[in-house]
C-alpha cells in the first residue's frame, strides 16, 4: 500500500509516519509539505520525514499560489468568519489537500492521510477536498483510529521512538502558521477564563512593549486587491510579509475568541493576524468609499456565506465559484489609496481616495459649496414614512396603541 500523508513537522504528523508503518502493514509513506510562508525550515522538515521512516519526502513553494488563488479572493469577498476571524488554517487547507491529491495521483498511491483530529474543522477541509476532486482514493485519518488519545500520550510515543517533536508536556501548544496569520490552542488556553500565556504568541509583539510613537501607511488597491505600499509596487507575497513584520511589531492582530466548528462544538481560538487585519481594514473602508449603498449593503451577506464556506471545508463547491463572480463584478472600482496608522496595539484609518469615489464634497458639506436640495427632503419624507404612518393611524382607528413600550425586565 502506498499512502501520501500531510506532514508539517509538528506533533501528530511526526507521530502518523512511524504509526502508519507499524498500522498498515509496512506501507509506503510520502510525507507531503507545503510551503504556506509557515517561515519555518523546510529542509530541516523533509529530512526529520525520511529519517522517521517516509520512503519520499515532497516539499514545494505555494507561497505565490496561496496568496493569489486563495488569500486575495477571500479578501475582496471581505471573508472573516464569524465577523472576525481571517481564515488563514482555512484558506490553507483546501490548497494543501489539493496538491496532496495531485501527489497521490502522480505517485499512484492508494491513499492519502492527515493529521487532523476528529473534533476539529480540518478534517473537514481536507476530505470534502479530495472527495470534490479524487473521491477514489482512500482518506486515512490516524488521529480518529490510533490508541494515543491525548497529546501526553503522543509525546510519549515520540519520545519511546526517538522521534524529535517540536513540543513538550509543559508546552503543548497546537500552532499552525502561515503567511496570513497564525493560530495557537491547548494548554491552559483552553480554559475561557485564562489569558493566553506570554510565550503563546508568534507574530506579534506584546502590545506594552511595542516602540513608542506610530507609523503611517499607504495601502494602494486595484480592484479589491492590494498592490502597492507607500507607492512602492510589490507581489502579494513581499506585501504580506512586509506588513506582518510592520504590523507585528506594534502588536496588532491579536485576536482571541470562542467560535462554533463545524463538528458543531464550540472552542477558544488564539489567531495573529497583522497583515491581515490591515488589508481588510483598508479594503473595507475603500469599499465604503466606491459601492453604493445597496451594494455594498448586499455584499456584507454575501462576505458571511463566502466566509462560512472556507470555514466549512466548501472552497471546491459550485455555490464558492458563483458568489466569487458576483464578488469581483463588485470589484471593479474598488480602486484606490487608504491610509493607516499603526500604533501600539492599534491600527486606525486616517484618509482615502478613489478615482471611483461615490463621496460628494458637495452633496456632504454644511458649509459654503452646498449642492444638496434641501427643499426635496419633505416630499422624501411623505414617501418614505408612508407605510409607518398607514400603520399607525389603522391602529389607532382599532383602538390600539401606536407603539407598545416593552415592559421591564423581572429579574
Amino acid at each position: 500500500m502506498k499512502i501520501v500523508t500531510a506532514y508539517s513537522g509538528g506533533l501528530d504528523t511526526s507521530v502518523m509516519i512511524p504509526w502508519l508503518r507499524e498500522n498498515y502493514g509496512g506501507a509506503e509513506i510520502i510525507a507531503y509539505t507545503g510551503d504556506l510562508g509557515q517561515q519555518e525550515d523546510l529542509s530541516g522538515i523533509k529530512a526529520k520525514a525520511l529519517a522517521t521512516g517516509a520512503s519520499h519526502a515532497i516539499v514545494d513553494d505555494l507561497r505565490e499560489r496561496f496568496v493569489e488563488e486563495f488569500i486575495w479572493p477571500a479578501v475582496m469577498a471581505s471573508a472573516l468568519y464569524e465577523g472576525t476571524y481571517p481564515l488563514h488554517t482555512a484558506l490553507g487547507r483546501p490548497l494543501l489537500a489539493q496538491r496532496l491529491v495531485e501527489v497521490a495521483i502522480d505517485h499512484g498511491a492508494d491513499a492519502v492521510a492527515h493529521g487532523c483530529t476528529g473534533k476539529g474543522n480540518d478534517q473537514v477541509r481536507f476530505e470534502v477536498t479530495q472527495m470534490a476532486l479524487a473521491p477514489q482514493l482512500k482518506t486515512i485519518a490516524p488521529l480518529r483510529e490510533w490508541e494515543l488519545l491525548t497529546r501526553d500520550a503522543e509525546v510519549d510515543y515520540a519520545l519511546e521512538r526517538g522521534i524529535p517533536i517540536p513540543v513538550t508536556k509543559e508546552k503543548p501548544y497546537s500552532i499552525d502558521k502561515n503567511i496570513w496569520g497564525c493560530a495557537i490552542e491547548c494548554g491552559e488556553m483552553e480554559d475561557l477564563w485564562a489569558e493566553p500565556p506570554p510565550d503563546a504568541w508568534q507574530l506579534t509583539k506584546d502590545p506594552s512593549h511595542a516602540p513608542r510613537g506610530s507609523v503611517e501607511l499607504k495601502l494602494t488597491f486595484d480592484q479589491g486587491i492590494p498592490v502597492a505600499i507607500d507607492d512602492r509596487r510589490m507581489g502579494g507575497v513581499a506585501l504580506l510579509e512586509y506588513l506582518n513584520e510592520l504590523a507585528g511589531n506594534f502588536g496588532v492582530g491579536r485576536i482571541d475568541m470562542v467560535e462554533n466548528r463545524v463538528v458543531g462544538l464550540k472552542s477558544r481560538e488564539i489567531y495573529e493576524a497583522p497583515a491581515a487585519t490591515l488589508v481588510h481594514m483598508a479594503h473595507t473602508e475603500l469599499e465604503r468609499v466606491c459601492l453604493d449603498r445597496a451594494t455594498f449593503n448586499y455584499k456584507r451577506k454575501v462576505a458571511q456565506d463566502f466566509a462560512n464556506l472556507i470555514y466549512d471545508g466548501q472552497w471546491f463547491s459550485p455555490l464558492r465559484e458563483a458568489l466569487q463572480a458576483f464578488v469581483e463584478e463588485s470589484q471593479r472600482t474598488v480602486t484606490g489609496e487608504v491610509r493607516i496608522r499603526v500604533s501600539a496595539g492599534l491600527a486606525r484609518i486616517t484618509g482615502r481616495r478613489s478615482p471611483f469615489s461615490l463621496y460628494e464634497e458637495g452633496l456632504a458639506t454644511y458649509h459654503e459649496g452646498d449642492t444638496f436640495d434641501r427643499t426635496a427632503a419633505e416630499g422624501f419624507m411623505q414617501i418614505y414614512g408612508l407605510m409607518n404612518k398607514t400603520v399607525a393611524e389603522r391602529r389607532r382607528q382599532s383602538g390600539q396603541p401606536a407603539f407598545r413600550r416593552r415592559k421591564p425586565h423581572q429579574g
